[in-house]
């Protein structure tokens, strides 16, 4: 559901994740499909390397090998609008105007490419966050541990808020946390956190609180009775979220004509249903091995054929 809510020429890009692991892959889906200009850095296989079969991701009954896994992340990520690049992430600071003391957006700096600039950034990195020690003026963020008599300095894994906020207006933290050690539970995490970082942008543009949440769902048109298929009732259920703040009513009538639009086109007829299901399935097919599926394939040949013969025990 591309859009172009947030782009401007003031950034290189609306958002920037660092790091595409579970957590960051699964954040800039959540960007990417809402038509926010997303940037990943991804300077590898990061922690989830060092395992061997990942077994207990939901929808793998076999589980599954890193390498697929990964594949099919970041084709998921790309598929969302997404861009990745190679690279590690050395620092993010905040960018300073000349003329004001006012900050706003970052400055990300990575290793080997040339610096970007974006209103957002996501943190989805599983170690030390030393990269982002620039904004912290206050030491917050920073937790000093004790070690056979040396002091170690590391993330302060209670610094983000449970829905990824942290005190610095723009900045989001995935990980490192206290819960990512599950490859499942770190993509639940980068979802999380995203949905944190799309309300900002939805009150931002001047969203209602009442209906700030955005929630990424395909719904069923035969779901929707008379009622709820007319402009017109969704344009009551709009003011109806519309409190005595909420002044700047011209603004209000053209962000309510594009949320209805957005939240019309969320809802799928069955033709496009089977078009999305059909498409969803040739794209898993695209990362499992060619002779595994072939060797499937004339299973389902023989048996089909054993069964049009009258094979012994086919109708049984």
């Amino acid at each position: 559901m591309p859009t172009d809510i947030e782009q401007t020429d003031e950034y290189d890009r609306d958002v920037v994740v660092v790091g595409g692991g579970p957590a960051g892959s699964s954040a800039a889906v959540f960007t990417g499909r809402y038509g926010l200009d997303t940037l990943v850095f991804d300077r590898g296989r990061s922690s989830l390397s060092r395992c061997a079969h990942l077994e207990n991701f939901l929808g793998f009954p076999a589980g599954i090998d890193i390498e697929t896994f990964y594949d099919l992340m970041h084709d998921h990520v790309t598929e969302a609008g997404c861009e990745i690049r190679e690279d590690l992430v050395e620092s993010v600071e905040r960018i300073q105007a000349d003329d004001t003391e006012a900050t706003s957006g970052f400055v990300v700096e990575p290793q080997a490419g040339d610096p970007v600039t974006a209103r957002r950034v996501v943190a989805a990195t599983r170690y030390d966050g030393e990269y982002l020690w620039p904004l912290d003026d206050g030491d917050e963020m920073v937790r000093a541990d004790e070690h056979d008599g040396e002091v170690e300095k590391r993330f302060d894994d209670d610094y983000p808020a449970p829905n990824g906020s942290t005190p610095v207006d723009g900045l989001y933290v995935a990980t490192p946390s206290d819960a990512d050690e599950q490859a499942v539970i770190a993509s639940g995490r980068g979802a999380r956190t995203a949905r944190s970082l799309l309300r900002d942008v939805r009150l931002d543009r001047g969203i209602p609180t009442g209906f700030a949440d955005h929630y990424d769902w395909m719904r069923q048109w035969a779901s929707l009775n008379d009622e709820w298929r007319d402009r017109d009732r969704w344009r009551e259920w709009f003011d109806d979220q519309v409190s005595d703040d909420d002044a700047d009513l011209e603004k209000l009538d053209v962000l309510k004509e594009a949320e209805i639009d957005r939240t019309l086109e969320t809802y799928l007829d069955e033709d496009e249903i089977e078009r999305r299901r059909e498409r969803g399935q040739e794209r898993l097919l695209a990362h499992l091995d060619d002779d595994l599926i072939l060797d499937r394939a004339r299973e389902i040949v023989a048996n089909r054929e054993g069964t049009d013969l009258g094979a012994p025990g086919a109708g049984e």
